[in-house]
């Protein structure tokens, strides 16, 4: 599944539009690496997005075309949630 797809699909991004923005920003990066919006996500892989001062790394739990928002939180397991420069 493609990096923005999923972010939407997680609910970590609300509009794929915003992800693909995101991505163009250079604001994401799966396993250590700046991503695209096209790149493709699989299972175990680690993302880490940053949206102002705040930075959030997860990994992927597992990979759903659709789910319903309260099964979105599932999808992902929340490694680092942090706001940088308090």
């Amino acid at each position: 599944m493609r990096l923005d797809k999923f972010l939407k699909v997680s609910r970590i991004i609300k509009r794929r539009t915003l992800a693909k923005e995101a991505c163009d920003r250079q604001q994401v990066k799966i396993n250590g690496r700046v991503a695209k919006a096209g790149a493709e996500v699989r299972t175990d892989d680690i993302v880490e997005i940053t949206f102002g001062q705040r930075r959030l790394k997860f990994k992927i739990v597992t990979i759903r075309e659709t789910v319903p928002a309260k099964q979105a939180a599932d999808l992902y397991v929340v490694l680092e949630d942090i706001y940088l420069h308090e």
